[in-house]
Formats: C-alpha cells, structure tokens, sequence
C-alpha cells in the first residue's frame, strides 16, 4: 500500500507491507492542506468514505446562497459558552440543559466545548499515534466508551440510536487517520486539528439532544460550516466577519431555529480546512457569534462566581485559569482568600489583567464584542444566585461619588517565570536605531518581551522575556553588539534571572493622583524591592519587576492596601501570660471597633506559650482563645509559630508581638525585623542586652520599612520612649534622665513611712500581688537597670549593663536563699539599716526613693536609693506610680515630667496595644 500525502514540495509517497485499516483502496489520499474537505456533501453524494479521510465540514459556495430565510439579528439573542467542566459529566450537561430551557430570551445560540479532559484525549491520540506507539488504538476506545456511556445516560429512542451511529463512524475515520499517521511518523497542524476538534462535535449534538428531549426546538451548528479565519504567522488566527457572516445566513437559511447549539474552539480556512481558534478557542467562538449576531449579551459560563481582584491560588489564596480544553476553570480557592469579586469591568481592565496572566478572557476574545458595545458576563453554572462580573464599556456619566468610594484598581495580576535583560552603555545615548536593533535580535530568536522600561538618559533598555528563552535571547545580543561591546560602547548585556512581573490594572487609574504612590508604598512597607517599573500614558496599567521570591509577599501587601480595611495586620502573640491575656482581652473588646470605624483590622493568627500554642489561619476567635488554646493546642514550636503568621495568608504586614521576658525570644528580633516582621515587646532583654547585638539591632531596623516598637519596656503605659525620642528628634540635647521606674519600689518607698518595717512593706506588697512571686526580683534593682540602659542607649549613649552601679535592696547574705518563702523568713533581720536611713531622711525634712539616673553629661548610669525634699515631684508620689523627669537643654530650668501608673497588666497590656496602632498609623491606617 502507498500513502500519498500532499506538500509544498510535491506528493510524498510512503510505501507498508499491508493494508490500512478500514481503507477500501490501496492509495489513501491525505488532503487537508490543499483539497477542499467535504464529507457532508460526498455522504449526500453516497460516495465510500472509506477512500476519503476527510474532515465534516459542507463544501459551500458562498456565490450560490440561497435565500430561504434571514437570520434575524439584534437583541432578540443571547449567547451563552459552556466550556469543559460545565459538560463534564451527564448530569452537567442536563444542568446545562436546564439553563438553556430555563432562558427566556427570544432566540439564543450556545457554544460548548468538548468534554472535561476530551480535547487531552485527543492530543494524545495525535502524540502516540506519530510516536508510533500502538496503545492510540486503546486510547481511542477510550473516547469512545466515554462518549458511549454519556449518550446511553442521557439519551433514549431515535435521538440515541442516530447520535451512536456518527459516533462510530467518526471513530472509524479517526481510526483510519491515526493509523496514516502512525505509519507517516508525523501529523501536520491540519490532520491534529481536524482530529481535536471532534470533541465539541460530539459534545454539542449531545446538548442539542438534551434540550430537544426538554421540549426546545433545537438544531445544533458544526461552525467548521460557518466560522471562517485566516490563519497568521503568530499560531493565532484572524476572523473573517464578512465571510462569516454570509456562511451563517446560509446555515441558518437552511436551518432556521430559535436555538442553536454549536460547536465551540473549531473553524475553518478559507479553503475549508478544517482549523482551531488556538488558545481561549471556545470563548473567542462565542464571541465571534455574539458579534455576528449582534447578541444583547455573551454569557461565559464557569465554575467561579466571577473574576477575581487577585489570583486566590497566590500564596494558598483571579480565580481564573484554561484548562486544555481552552475554557475558562479554576482550582478550588481557600477559604482564607481575600480576593474580592468583581461586578464589573471595563474592556480595557479586562485586557490589560489577561495579557498579565489573569486569564479573565484573552484579549481576542473581547475585539469582537467590542466593536458593538455587547457586553461580556462570567457566571458560575454551579452558583446561579452569583450575579457574575459583567465586562462591558463604562457609561459616559458614571456617578462621582461612586468614583471616589471605589478603589481605582480593579485588579492585580502577576506573570512568573521571568527574567530581566537590562542592555546598558554610554554609546546608546542618541544614537538612532539602537533600540530597533535590540528588539529586532529578540524577534530573530522569537522570544516574546513582556515588558520594556527605558530611562530618559537611554543609557539603558531593559526588558523582560520568559525565562526559558533569556539565554537565546543574551546569545543574540551579545552577537549582534559584539563590536559595541569589544570597543566600550556598550558595558554590558546583564541577565536578571528569577523574576515576576506585578501589574496592577485599573480605567480610573487614568484619572486618580497617588495611585502609583499608594502602590509602591506598600511594597516599601511590606519590604520589597522593585527592579523595573513600565506605565503607559494610558494609566491604564502599572507595572513593576520584582523578585520572584517576593512576587507573593507583594500581591499580598498591594491587594491588602487597595481591597481589604485599609490596614489589616496578622499577629502573633507569644507569652499568654498575665500581660499577654490581658492584652488579647483588650483586642477582643476594641476590634470590632477599630475595624468599622478606624479601619484597622488586626487579625490574630497565633498564641504560643513556652509548651503549646493555637494557630489559625483566618484568625482566632479571641472570645474563645484560651479554651482553644488548652483544648486544641499544639507543641509550641516558635520556628513554625512565625512561619505561619507571617506566611501563610493574604496579608503583607505581620506583626510578633513579645509578652515575655525571655532573652531566647528576645535574640530572635533581628531574623524577624529582616524577614520584614514588625516586632513590638514590653521585653526588656533585647535593648538592654549586649551592646553590639543592640547596635545591630536597631541599624537594621532604620535601614528597612520593618518597625521595631518597645514604647512598654520602661513605663509601661507611660509615654517615656516616645517622648525621649520626640525631643531628640526636634533637635532637643538632653542632659539628664531621673525616675522611679519600678512600680514595684515605687509602692515600697510610698508605703515606707512612719514606724512600719521593710520586710513588713514587703510583705504587704507581696501578698497584693505588686511584686514578682520573688521579692528579690524586684528588690535586686536589676529591671530598674535595664530601663536606664535603654534610656541611655536611646539618648546615644554607648553603655553595657555592666558599666551601671546598681544599689540592691537585697542584703548580701539573703541572695543566697534556696526560696522566696525563705527570704521573706529571713528579712526582718536586716530591716535595721533602712528603717535608719529612713530616719535620717525624715530628720532632713527628705524621703527615700529607689531611682535610676541617665547622666548624659557624664556619659554614665547609675541606680541608687536617694533622698528628696518633700516638695520635690518624686516625693509626692502614690501608689505605684511612676515619674520620670527629662532634663535637657529646653527643659533645663523646669525639667519635662512624665508620671502615671507605670506597673499593672492592663497599664503594661495598653502599651502594647498603643504600639499596635502607632504600627497601624506607621502602616496607612488614617489618623
């Protein structure tokens, strides 16, 4: 047998030891390429079609028309695209079919795609067959049996008996091109797409059935008879309307019908070669009907409620992808997403998010219906209650008030996978040509450039091209500039690997003012790096070039800064101890409040302990957290604990919140501040702990966007951090820091007075709950210490808590105590020395008071008990108050103080809290 098979060069002729599969005669003619196909009018003709592997589309000629009936156009039409998974199953097509039945509207067409998986089925029928791998014949069976089972589930009678019969005889004449092309070893664009394209044949007869058992007059379109397109160099293919359109008014002259099925993803050339629509097919199909019908609205039916503002599978979180069916599928979205619906958009916002990787339609797809204004709905077929996001021209007189209460980006997209090319040197300033002939050496490799940016200088170009083809694209450059770059005239050709691309998309962009601003403030805030930046004049568009590794990180922080509260931070907080809960408490009670009228949304994502800890990764039920945290806690695992906090959700800004006063947890601050965590503490180890650790702490967080926050290491409540640094930053010197630091002492030395003993103080304080279960914790004068240590670090001073002499309470032989019951055994016998002092005090008109000194004149700290004159601010304390007296060079005369509770879970907790919001004001939220 000889396989005869038409091209550009003449008839290749293959010659086999044996006959074709159900071919009648030895020469098998293959002639797709060059022959008009013409299976409908050959069978009408009874000619075998066994000698002819031929595709089912009706030679027309278009000159001999015939006028029985004008296709009606208008209003009176929707059409509505079914893509892959909505004709999964048999029990989908029936909802499909419902849908159909169930629309009210005068006349409507529909386009379907094949079956869920059909249009891989049949590529890879192609792939085995041309691999010359016998197993395409099982596979085939398989497409068979599919559509088999289907047809029997949802068909009955005549309807199921006719479709069973093409259904085999289209399988006998894929089996006789498969075997051609098993023996060929190859198949041209033309045999893979006639044999791709039966699965929207099958499926839309499928459909048409259903509906016609529902009671609908139904016919259903091969628009391989209708749908004309040229095919251009770019495997994209362009449609003829005008032929189109006469190709349709012959179809439906011949059958007329109020509702037509046809088929989706297939068209024919000019020459009726039976053809694909390429990549978005079926939608572009719809929409190519739409415009020839002049349809009121083109329906785009999928398993989402509607476009997405950002893709929810970034990070676990537009919702919108292809499937290789070419329709329009999404994964399942988490229920931690962020990513809003969106109602409408433009067709502008529609083109810029698809060509960014936001596969909403492809922006082909939308020319057609936007040449007459028909707009565009994306529905959910398993959501009817969903309105969808209706793409369409915005009204001319759109009402202002709605302008400004809406975000002016619509959406976020990314494109992955990238890799920047920056060409760069003196000798391509001013010189014509240049840029050509860098855009022409990338055309020569056929790379596809994303994005170009351009400074005014033209000392540099820089693009950027898919990944998988830099290194052609680098080889061609360095080719092309080769003397350039031997003579100086060009420095380099540099590669950028692992990049993505961020885009954000909006009409209204064009005419609101700081919307580049806002978005690069939030990538400087959620630490990120930008490498390129491209916008067009049109503002439709911003894009940037960003690390890969940040890509999510930043769609997060964009997406959060334009969608979600106006700040939204994830915390965690470690050490639910006394400060800890009472701080969740006060969260609990005020975010409901802060979010509604402060727009401040802080989520809580975890609680550690130093054993357990709960996690959440849409937020804690902070009424419920300690139940949870005993009932459904986990090992405590601190690594792990930070890791989801700050990563395993859709908000860019994270904040560690530190309840404890744990130096381990405390050496962690620079590896959370570097990753870009926020870390705010009442935790005193960390700026009071070696001077070098500090040092560097704090040089990292002036260099970044991260804030490190500490306002309650040494008032608590009180504002001493902020002040000290509100004067230092005003230009202010300051001279000298003194203050009753310690809540605890200062009770102790209040309480102190007439005939009471020390240890009885003591004693009394201990049982009130003022001192640490230790005494000796307080009475050491260390926590007192470590506050002049920050004071005197933030006042500039290079000081190790070594350098500070430190009066302890704590007699010498009583440090050595086994317990705190013991100690407090013991005290009373060295009650002696302080009850004297206090007398000589009282003898002097003065009193006692255990205060910490910044001298700042001196370069030097100290802690020490003093005596002061009873009109004196420090002697006409109360309670456990705290007062701190500034001494500078504006408040030399009449010293600055600062005075208020200082010790207590909830004054130390409001701190905390108070730091929360000063990060949120840091952050954007509004004042």
């Amino acid at each position: 047998m000889v396989i005869t098979e038409p091209s550009t060069m003449g008839t290749r002729r293959i010659r086999t030891g044996g006959d074709l599969e159900s071919c009648d005669s030895e020469i098998v003619q293959l002639e797709p390429v060059n022959v008009k196909l013409s299976y409908a009018s050959r069978r009408q003709k009874g000619e075998s079609l066994n000698k002819h592997i031929l595709a089912s589309v009706t030679d027309i000629s278009v000159d001999k028309l015939t006028e029985e009936a004008h296709i009606p156009k208008g209003q009176m039409w929707s059409v509505h695209k079914f893509g892959g998974t909505c004709v999964g199953t048999s029990q989908r097509i029936k909802n499909v079919g419902e849908i159909i039945v169930n629309d009210d509207t005068e006349r409507k067409l529909i386009v379907v795609s094949a079956m869920s998986k059909v249009t891989d089925m049949m590529y890879d029928l192609i792939y085995k067959a041309q691999s010359r791998n016998d197993s395409y014949l099982s596979a085939l069976d398989a497409v068979f049996e599919k559509h088999q089972l289907t047809a029997c589930d949802l068909l009955d009678g005549d309807e199921l008996a006719g479709f069973l019969s093409r259904l085999h005889h289209d399988i006998n004449n894929l089996k006789a091109m498969l075997r051609a092309i098993y023996i060929a070893g190859h198949a041209t664009e033309s045999f893979t797409d006639f044999v791709v394209g039966h699965g929207e044949l099958w499926s839309a007869q499928m459909l048409a059935a259903v509906v016609r058992k529902n009671g609908i007059d139904c016919k259903w379109m091969d628009t391989r008879e209708v749908l004309i397109v040229n095919p251009t160099s770019s495997n994209q293919v362009d449609p003829d309307f005008s032929e189109s359109e006469k190709r349709l008014e012959k179809w439906f002259s011949q059958s007329p019908s109020n509702t037509i099925i046809a088929t989706g993803f297939i068209a024919s050339t000019p020459d009726n070669i039976p053809t694909t629509l390429k990549r978005d097919g079926s939608d572009f199909s719809a929409a190519i009907m739409g415009a020839l019908l002049r349809a009121h609205q083109v329906t785009i039916w999928t398993d989402v409620d509607g476009v997405y503002s950002a893709d929810p599978r970034k990070g676990c979180l537009l919702g919108i992808l292809m499937d290789h069916n070419f329709d329009i599928v999404v994964t399942r979205i988490s229920a931690v997403s962020e990513a809003v619906i969106l109602r409408t958009l433009s067709y502008q916002e529609a083109w810029e998010m698809s060509y960014f990787g936001a596969n909403v339609l492809h922006p082909r797809t939308i020319i057609p219906v936007m040449r007459y204004d028909i707009p565009i709905v994306i529905r959910n077929i398993f959501n009817l209650s969903a309105p969808g996001t209706m793409i369409c021209r915005p009204p001319v007189d759109e009402n202002e008030d709605e302008q400004i209460i809406d975000s002016p980006v619509k959406g976020f997209a990314t494109i992955d996978n990238l890799a920047l090319v920056n060409v760069e040197g003196t000798g391509m300033a001013g010189v014509p040509g240049t840029a050509n002939a860098i855009f022409g050496a990338v055309k020569d490799v056929g790379a596809n450039v994303i994005m170009i940016s351009q400074a005014s200088s033209e000392h540099s170009v820089c693009f950027a091209v898919p990944e998988k083809e830099v290194k052609a694209v680098a080889e061609a450059l360095e080719s092309k500039f080769r003397e350039a770059l031997n003579a100086g005239r060009l420095s380099q050709v540099a590669i950028v690997p692992n990049c993505s691309i961020l885009a954000a998309v909006g009409q209204k962009m064009a005419s609101t003012p700081g919307v580049s601003a806002t978005l690069f403030n939030a990538l400087a805030k959620a630490n990120i790096n930008i490498r390129a930046i491209a916008q067009g004049c049109s503002e439709y568009n911003i894009t940037v070039v960003l690390k890969r590794e940040d890509c999510i990180r930043a769609l997060r922080a964009v997406h959060s800064r334009f969608y979600l509260s106006r700040t939204t931070i994830a915390m965690g907080i470690i050490g639910p101890g006394l400060i800890g809960a009472t701080l969740l408490d006060q969260l609990r009670d005020q975010a409901a409040v802060l979010k509604e009228d402060f727009n401040i949304d802080l989520r809580v994502m975890g609680v550690t302990g130093s054993r357990t800890m709960v996690l959440s990764d849409t937020g804690i039920d902070l009424s419920t957290w300690r139940e949870l945290l005993k009932e459904k806690g986990e090992v405590a695992d601190l690594e792990k604990f930070t890791q989801l906090v700050h990563g395993n959700h859709f908000i860019p800004n994270t904040v560690l919140v530190d309840c404890t006063a744990d130096s381990n947890v405390a050496s962690r601050y620079h590896d959370w501040l570097r990753r870009g965590i926020h870390v705010i503490t009442p935790n005193k180890k960390a700026n009071s702990g070696p001077l070098d650790q500090y040092l560097k702490l704090r040089s990292l967080q002036r260099k970044s966007y991260t804030h490190y926050f500490y306002e309650a290491t040494v008032g608590a409540g009180l504002p001493i951090i902020s002040t000290l640094r509100g004067l230092l930053e005003t230009g202010d010197h300051i001279l000298r820091i003194e203050g009753i630091f310690s809540g605890t002492l200062s009770y102790l030395f209040n309480s102190f007075v007439g005939t009471r003993s020390f240890s009885e103080v003591v004693a009394e304080a201990k049982e009130a709950g003022y001192t640490e279960p230790d005494p000796r914790d307080d009475l050491s004068g260390t926590d007192v210490a470590r506050k002049v240590i920050i004071l005197a670090r933030e006042s500039g001073l290079k000081l190790e808590l070594s350098d500070l002499p430190v009066r302890s309470l704590v007699p010498e032989p009583l440090k050595a105590c086994a317990s705190a019951e013991e100690f407090m055994k013991q005290l009373p016998q060295f009650d002696e020395e302080l009850a004297k002092q206090r007398q000589e005090a009282e003898d002097a008109g003065e009193v006692l008071r255990y205060v910490g000194v910044v001298d700042a004149i001196n370069k030097e700290g100290r802690v020490e008990l003093r005596r002061y004159k009873k009109d004196h601010p420090f002697a006409q304390l109360s309670g456990s108050d705290n007062i701190i007296a500034f001494t500078t060079k504006r408040y030399k005369e009449q010293p600055l103080i600062v005075r208020g509770p200082g010790a207590g879970a909830q004054v130390t907790a409001g701190g905390i809290f108070s730091d929360i919001l000063r990060l949120a004001s840091y952050l954007g939220a509004p004042s």
